[in-house]
Order: structure tokens, then sequence, then C-alpha cells
């Protein structure tokens, strides 16, 4: 059986050594209380929670499965209790405005706990994220009325959220659903709909259900321009706040997948249910990407956790398993073979999957630094700055760590062999499981074609511009330091992305089709960039602190140097075959006869 181990210690060398997150925090008003202490106190209660709590739930989770029965879900036997004991911790209000019961604690931290919960039981997780992500949509544009009631029940984790998009003509064009909200005279709405693909929409875990639907009204404006964002409660809430009267709501089925068995993803119905509008009307898919922002950060750690679940399965297998004999001769001849990890193709396999995942958790804690300061920072032009690497990341972060967290799982797989295709080690769920990550919350090919189009060719911001300023800020301060060959290598990387980027956008002014060609060789070509950047800045740390020979982790730095010359030598030359990928453009794709495929 896996035994799941928090990463603890990496997550600290990522906020403290490497971005010193304590130092950003102490100036930004929201934040000032959060010290190395504290992240330190944090992190290992989150670690505990995720190794005792949800890990031991998730195989049986995933056997066991969500039940319906006449429009009522049951999870897995345990879900229920671990979700209570969960809530009580106040872990789902752990980033929440204090203002309404929320800890008030920073994204920078958030994004490793997420982390943890994602590899320890995406499935219950996926519960506790969810309401997380409709809190800040309702704390951020709902009315003061709309946050005094529903805020602190989601914080306390006895009410829980959903966000409510699909329709089964409609999936990633929301311009097309056709769910209609009617206005009465009292200033709410009568809903009516279908949505699909509704995690979390049923459930026996908490006592009141509240989603977030998007709807229009009869004379909207067509298109995306037309849709308004409502707040949908299972149970209105009476006098005392409690839930009162059942609303005209109810889950027509459950659907039966490939993973995340314990997550139940419904077919919700809205029959002139009560809703209330949450922002402005016809803005509603504006606040909605609050949430949808949220989540899509949220799922990459998904793709991420799980992907380190993996590793942590495949090397413990590898140090233990005999089989054959290493290359240049027995290793161990006193036992009748020699452990995989001789041989250099696991090695390979291992190596990078962590490298893949250690880049991938520096480049999250980054985006959090970047989400904190947009939130706290006192000077307007640091939070627009940030705002700006935020939405460029965005995009990157979602798709990079669910394709890599994807590609770990089958890695990992591959790893134990034969073991790997059967339950007993857990690896085959991992791959189940992570799976769906590079589907939901927008294909990992909308993002690519959201960061080549919107974030790149199109912008008129400089989105790009300000990641390029940060990691040419670096390249100066190290390049005659003892990482030189990596920013060297980074420098060369950089200027390869800016000469492709200009390739494609004049590409594309001639021929629209370029931006959609390139666009999911173009976010690989950043994810590289961008996880030797963070390589590049892990490896200079880690040199650093062996060079100071005053700490007792040598090992910890001597594999984090090992392993960051692994992606530097093996990983990192890809950008150069990406970057001739992206500049032989569109015809190749384009011209192919509709009729011949």
């Amino acid at each position: 059986m896996p035994v799941y181990k928090a990463p603890v210690r990496d997550m600290k060398f990522v906020l403290h050594e490497v971005l010193q997150a304590e130092h950003l925090l102490a100036q930004m008003p929201g934040t000032q209380e959060v010290n190395a202490e504290l992240i330190n106190s944090v992190l290992e209660e989150a670690g505990k929670v995720a190794e005792h709590l949800l890990a031991p739930l998730n195989r049986h989770g995933d056997e066991q499965g969500c039940q319906f029965n006449g429009g009522i879900v049951t999870t897995p036997d345990g879900f229920k209790q671990a979700y209570e004991t969960f809530s009580q911790g106040g872990w789902i209000g752990l980033a929440g405005d204090p203002e309404y019961g929320g800890q008030g604690m920073p994204k920078t931290l958030a994004v490793c706990f997420e982390e943890m919960m994602m590899a320890a039981n995406s499935s219950l997780a996926l519960y506790a994220v969810l309401s997380a992500g409709a809190s800040l949509a309702i704390a951020r544009h709902a009315s003061d009325e709309l946050k005094q009631a529903y805020l602190p029940k989601l914080y306390e984790g006895t009410w829980s959220a959903t966000m409510c998009l699909t329709e089964a003509h409609a999936g990633t064009d929301l311009g097309m659903i056709k769910s209609r909200a009617v206005p009465q005279a009292d200033g709410s709405y009568l809903l009516t709909g279908t949505k699909i693909f509704i995690t979390g929409g049923e459930h026996d875990l908490t006592e009141n259900i509240i989603h977030l639907v998007l709807a229009k009204l009869p004379d909207a404006p067509a298109g995306a321009r037309g849709i308004s964002l409502f707040l949908v409660p299972k149970f209105l809430p009476d006098a005392n706040g409690a839930p009162g009267a059942r609303n005209a709501v109810s889950c027509g089925s459950i659907e039966h997948k490939m993973g995340m068995k314990g997550s139940a993803t419904c077919v919700m119905n809205f029959d002139g249910a009560k809703s209330f509008l949450v922002g402005e009307l016809n803005k509603g898919l504006a606040c909605m990407f609050t949430m949808m922002n949220y989540e899509r950060l949220t799922i990459g750690l998904q793709g991420l956790g799980l992907g380190d679940a993996s590793y942590q399965t495949a090397s413990s297998y590898a140090r233990d398993r005999l089989q054959g004999r290493a290359a240049t001769g027995a290793v161990s001849p006193d036992k009748p073979a020699d452990s995989l990890l001789v041989h250099a193709d696991v090695r390979r396999m291992l190596l990078t999957m962590r490298a893949n995942t250690e880049a991938a958790r520096a480049l999250a804690a980054y985006v959090g630094t970047q989400l904190d300061m947009v939130y706290f920072h006192p000077d307007e032009q640091v939070r627009s700055r940030a705002a700006k690497l935020v939405a460029l990341l965005t995009p990157i972060a979602k798709a990079a760590f669910t394709d890599r967290g994807f590609e770990a799982c089958v890695l990992g797989q591959q790893v134990l062999g034969g073991h790997g295709y059967v339950r007993e080690w857990g690896q085959e769920q991992h791959v189940r499981d992570a799976r769906i990550a590079q589907i939901y919350e927008g294909t990992n090919g909308i993002q690519a074609l959201d960061l080549m189009g919107r974030k790149v060719v199109f912008d008129r911001e400089g989105m790009l511009d300000v990641l390029v300023e940060d990691v040419r800020a670096f390249i100066a301060s190290e390049k005659d330091g003892k990482v030189a060959g990596f920013v060297s290598v980074l420098d060369e990387a950089l200027n390869v992305l800016l000469q492709t980027t200009t390739c494609v956008r004049d590409a594309s002014a001639g021929n629209p089709n370029e931006v959609g060609a390139a666009s999911v060789a173009y976010l690989d070509l950043m994810t590289l960039i961008l996880y030797g950047f963070m390589w590049a800045r892990m490896v200079s740390v880690a040199t650093r602190s062996l060079d100071a020979d005053a700490n007792s982790d040598i090992d910890f730095y001597r594999a984090k140097i090992h392993v960051g010359c692994f992606y530097l030598d093996k990983m990192m030359p890809r950008y150069k075959s990406v970057a001739e990928e992206i500049r032989a453009g569109c015809d190749v794709v384009m011209t192919m006869d509709a009729a011949l495929f």
C-alpha cells in the first residue's frame, strides 16, 4: 500500500529560502503577522491533516465511490466524518476574509496546503476547494447582505458550494447557455435550466449547498455579453440563517467516471429556483472568472500533487525492488539482484518526475506571491504589475502542472511495471484521477489558446514584458556566480522565446490560424523556460547553503543540485525543438481537407 508523505521540508525551502516569503508578507497590510514561525506551523499541521485524515480514505473512496438513489447522493464511508473534522480545523476558510470568519492566510501558503490535499485525496479535497473558490467570488462581487448570510457558513464548512457553468450543448462556449433567470418583484430571480458536470452538486457532507450559476435574463444581450451570475441555495436560509425551505434545485443523476470516484459529478436541474444576483447584470462571466481562475490554479495543484504522490511510491519501490544487475557489474553482490535504481532508464523516469514536480512547486508558490501582492500590497503600481504576471501565469500553471503531473503518474506506473497496473500500489488510481485535471476548469488546449492569444499576441498591457523583466533581473544578478551555466542557458532560451513570440505575432497578422496552431507548443516552450527559471533559483540557493557549511541538511541540498542539473542537461534543451515546431507555422495543420479526417 502506498504511504503519502507531505513534502513539508521542500515547501519550507521554497517559501523561506527561494522566495523569502515572510519578508514579502511582512511588507503588506493584511499579511504582516504571517511570519516564518506561523508559516511552518501551518505547513506542519496541514501535512498531518493530509497524511492522517485525507490519505487513508483515498483508496477506499475510489473503490466505493459516490452512490445515487432517488436524487440523494451518498459519499464514500468516512468522507462525511473526515470533512467535518477538516472543517472544524478551519481549513476551508484558511485564505478566507477574516471579516466573515476566514483565517486570512496568504495564497502563498494556501497553494502549499492545496497541493497536499490534492495529493492525499483529490476527490475529498474538491469539495473543500470549490467552497473556497466560491467564497472568493462572493467576497469580491456579492452584496453585503449575501456576504453576511453565506460566507461565515461556507468558511466554517457547514455549507459548501459549487460552480455551475456547463450545459449539454455549451461547454467552453458559454455564450450558448440556455439557463434563464426571470426577475421578481422582491429583487430575487427564478432560475430555470440544467447544468452538467457539476462537482459536488449534491452530497451528504454539509447541511446546505450553495450553487453559483451562470444564466441569462430573457432580454439579455446575445452571447457571453448577456451572462449574469446567480447564487442559488439548495435550502433557503430562514430568519435565523439556518437552512429553511427546500429550493427548486435537484440532482438528476451522477456521472460514472474514469476516476475521481469519491467526487460526485452531477446533473443539476433548476426548476424556477429562487436565486440572487451576484455582481452586475450581464457581467456574470467576469465575476465567475474570479472563481474560475482560483480553481484553475488549484486544479493545477491537483496535477502537481498527484504527480508527487506517484513519485513517492515509485522512488520507494525502485529502492527496494531487486531486478537485474547494473551495467557496470553487481552493486549488491550479496543479494540475488540489484535494485531498480542501478538502471539508467528507471533513474531517467524518476528524475523526470521529480524535476517537474519540484519546479512546479516553486512556480506555484511564485504565482501565490503575485496573487498576494495583487490583493494586499499598498502600492498600486506593484499591484498592477503583479496582476499582469498572474494573468499570464495562470493558464500556464493549470496546463503545465496537469500535463506534467499526468506524465508523472504514468511514469510512476511504468517504474513499477506490472505492479503499477494493478490496484495494490495505487499507481493506476493516480493515473485515472490525474487525467481529468487536463480537461476540467478549461481544457489545457483552451489554456494554451488563452495564453497565446489574449495574453501574448493580442496583449496590450505588456504581460510577457513583466515576466521577462523578472527573469532578466535574476540572470543579471547571477551571471558571474556559481550557477553561471544555468543562467547562460536560461538567457539563451529567453531570447529564443522572444524571437518565437515575434514570429507568431507577425505570422498571425496574415493568418489568424497561426495563433491556434502555435498555442500548445508555445505553452510548452514557456513552461520549459519557467521551470528552468525556478531551477536556476533553487540551485543557486542550494549551492550557497552548501558553501556556508553551517547546516545539517547537506543531503537535501545535494539532491536539489543534482535534480536541477538533470533538468538543465536533459530536459531544458527541448526548448530548441519546440521553438522549431512553432516556427513551422499552421499550413500543415490547417490545409488538409476536412473530409480526409
